[in-house]
């Protein structure tokens, strides 16, 4: 079979709302890649998240897509930190979060800058970030002077209803952005989102789009659907997202993910289980 572009959300898709990895997604995941098919790593989290993700994969070539497309790196084990930065795009975020938080006042903000340091208004709730994102606090002031890769804000207090109608009222513009499942807004450099940053991965690997597959779960997934030949949409995900792909497949604690990539690249069993060893 042709080389195809496997892009992969991680929260929801690879890994569960617990950040636990099967088995049997790691075998499926590691038998793509024997076929010598491209696993990019496309996802919010920041580098540092998806580095540990491709590291329990068995990953240790090939790109990553972070920050909602905003930073690109390369997978190199003969480098000291194990990759290499390829592409960063930054923005200003003062006209934002002036904006986030006049219309949120409570709401924790963080900003991630051109050296991938992470910054913030006061510590997010254990769990709500992942590993290795270690924060830098400062007044809020001080985050808008920033140049950044992205914005996140979290709202500790109402219903993601009430939250999605306020993100809404704010009006932002230059900037891309998208609703997660708690509360959480991610912001990203305008017109840059996870389908930019896999059309760059695409064309620096030569491979043509027709040959590309995704999978995700969330509203930052929705150009990454709209971009890939075939989507692959987790069972928890939105409608909105299920009407953009072309495939449904089981919520991620069935291994929604391991089923659908077999079925269309028709792994067998036992090409999975030699992956797994």
């Amino acid at each position: 079979m042709t080389p195809h572009l496997i892009a992969l959300d991680i929260d929801g898709t690879i890994v569960d709302y617990d950040d636990k990895l099967s088995d049997r997604v790691r075998g499926v995941v590691r038998a793509c890649r024997a076929q010598g098919h491209h696993i990019v790593i496309s996802t919010g989290r920041s580098l540092s998240g998806a580095l540990d993700v491709a590291n329990r994969l068995g990953l240790t070539e090939g790109f990553v897509v972070v920050s909602n497309g905003a930073v690109i790196a390369s997978l190199n084990p003969d480098t000291d930190n194990g990759y290499e930065l390829v592409h960063v795009e930054t923005f200003n975020p003062g006209p934002a979060l002036t904006r986030m938080n006049h219309a949120l006042p409570t709401s924790l903000c963080m900003v991630e800058d051109a050296n991938l340091e992470r910054w913030a208004s006061a510590d997010f709730p254990v769990g709500d970030l992942a590993a290795g994102d270690d924060l830098n606090i400062v007044r809020f002031a001080e985050l808008k002077t920033l140049r950044a890769t992205r914005i996140v804000l979290r709202e500790l207090h109402g219903s993601r209803e009430e939250f999605a109608d306020a993100v809404e009222k704010i009006g932002l513009h230059g900037v891309t952005y998208s609703v997660g499942w708690s509360n959480w807004l991610d912001i990203a450099p305008e017109g840059v989102s996870k389908a930019s940053g896999l059309a760059r991965v695409a064309e620096m690997l030569g491979i043509d789009k027709q040959h590309t597959v995704g999978a995700g779960d969330g509203t930052n997934d929705h150009e990454m659907m709209e971009w890939v030949a075939h989507g692959i949409v987790m069972g928890q995900a939105g409608q909105k997202l299920k009407d953009l792909g072309t495939v449904i497949t089981g919520t991620v604690e069935e291994d929604g993910l391991a089923t659908a990539l077999q079925d269309y690249f028709e792994l067998s069993e036992d090409a999975i289980r030699s992956a797994m060893r």
